[in-house]
C-alpha cells in the first residue's frame, strides 16, 4: 500500500481556527523543512481550557494564544514531546495563566549515548521542560467538559505522547503521525524500533481523526497508518537491497535511495537510514564494523 501525503494547508498565522467543535488550532509562523508551515498549538474546551503544544519561544504566538484564550482559565498545558518547536513556550504560558504543565517527562535520548557519541539533534532538544504532572500509559487529564488520555508513542522522541480527546475518536498525534510527511527518526534522540511499535499501537485503535503537530488533519487514520508502516518497511527493504548491491556507507545509500530528495535534506535522510540500520543490526538483518554510527561500515546480515 502506497501512501499519499497531503501538502495542502493554510496556516492562518495568528488566527484560532476551529477544526472540530471545542478544538481550535493556532499555527506558529516557524516554517521550515521539518516544521512544514509551522507548529500547531491546540486549544481544547470552551470555558476552562487546555493548551496542547504551546510551541517555540515566539512573542507573537504567545500573544495570539492569549488572545484566543480571551481571559478564560487554562487548567493544563500539555506537551507532546520536548523538541524546541513544541515545548519552550510552555513556561511563559504557565506564567501568564497559572496552568499545570503535563508531559511524559524531561527530554532524554532513546538509549544511552556511547562513549564519545554526540547527539546530532541536541540543538533541537528542550532540556528545560519538566512536567509538574508526568503521564503515561492509561493516564487521563480531566478538565471542564473534556478529558485527554495519554498515549505513549516513542520513536520520533523517547518521551513522545499522543493525546486522545476521550469519547470523540480524536487524537492529537503531534509528530508521530502527520498528513504532510513522515517524521524524522534519528538515533540516539529517537529509535526506529520504538517508532514501528508505536505505529502498531495506533493501528490497534479505532480513531476517526488525527490532529498533527504540523499541517492539516489525517481524516482516514487507519488507512494512513497502514501506508506509513508500509512506507517504512519499503525504506528498510531498500537499505537491505543497497547493502546487497555493495553499498557500505550511509552516504552511498542516501545518494541512491533519496536521489529525488532535495540535497539539503540528505543529512536528515542519513539519520533516518541510521535509525533503520540500528534496528536491522539489532535484528541480525545487517552487520556493522564496530558501533552503529553515521560513519560506520555496514554489510548484509
Amino acid at each position: 500500500m502506497s501512501i499519499e501525503f497531503d501538502t495542502h494547508f493554510e496556516p492562518a498565522y495568528g488566527e484560532a481556527i476551529e477544526v472540530t467543535p471545542g478544538v481550535r488550532r493556532l499555527t506558529v509562523e516557524n516554517p521550515g523543512p521539518f516544521t512544514f508551515h509551522g507548529t500547531n498549538s491546540y486549544i481544547v474546551g470552551r470555558d476552562t481550557l487546555a493548551v496542547i503544544d504551546p510551541g517555540p519561544e515566539d512573542d507573537r504566538h504567545l500573544a495570539a494564544l492569549l488572545a484566543a484564550i480571551g481571559g478564560r482559565p487554562v487548567s493544563h498545558i500539555l506537551v507532546s514531546h520536548t523538541h524546541r518547536d513544541h515545548s519552550p513556550l510552555a513556561a511563559r504560558l504557565k506564567e501568564a495563566t497559572g496552568a499545570v504543565l503535563v508531559g511524559e517527562g524531561p527530554h532524554r535520548p532513546a538509549r544511552p549515548l556511547r562513549i564519545g557519541e554526540i547527539n546530532p539533534l541536541d540543538a533541537s532538544s528542550d532540556t528545560d521542560f519538566v512536567p509538574e504532572i508526568a503521564v503515561g500509559e492509561g493516564d487521563v487529564v480531566e478538565g471542564d467538559g473534556w478529558s485527554l488520555g495519554a498515549i505513549p508513542t516513542p520513536g520520533h522522541a523517547a518521551n513522545h505522547l499522543c493525546f486522545s480527546l476521550e469519547g470523540t475518536g480524536i487524537v492529537f498525534s503531534a509528530d508521530h503521525v502527520m498528513a504532510w510527511s513522515t517524521p524524522i527518526v534519528a538515533p540516539p534522540d529517537g529509535a526506529m524500533s520504538d517508532y514501528m511499535a508505536s505505529l502498531d499501537r495506533m493501528l490497534a485503535r479505532d480513531d476517526r481523526l488525527l490532529l498533527p503537530g504540523h499541517g492539516g488533519p489525517v481524516v482516514r487514520p487507519r488507512a494512513f497508518l497502514r501506508g506509513l508502516k508500509t512506507h517504512r518497511l519499503m525504506r528498510e527493504r531498500a537499505i537491505v537491497e543497497r547493502l546487497r548491491a555493495g553499498d557500505r556507507t550511509i552516504p552511498e545509500m542516501v545518494a541512491v535511495i533519496y536521489r529525488g530528495t532535495d540535497p539539503r535534506l540528505h543529512g536528515a535522510a542519513g539519520l533516518s537510514v541510521l535509525a533503520h540500520l540500528e534496528d536491522l543490526v539489532a535484528r541480525g538483518a545487517a552487520r556493522v564494523e564496530g558501533e552503529v554510527a553515521i560513519d560506520s561500515i555496514y554489510r548484509p546480515g
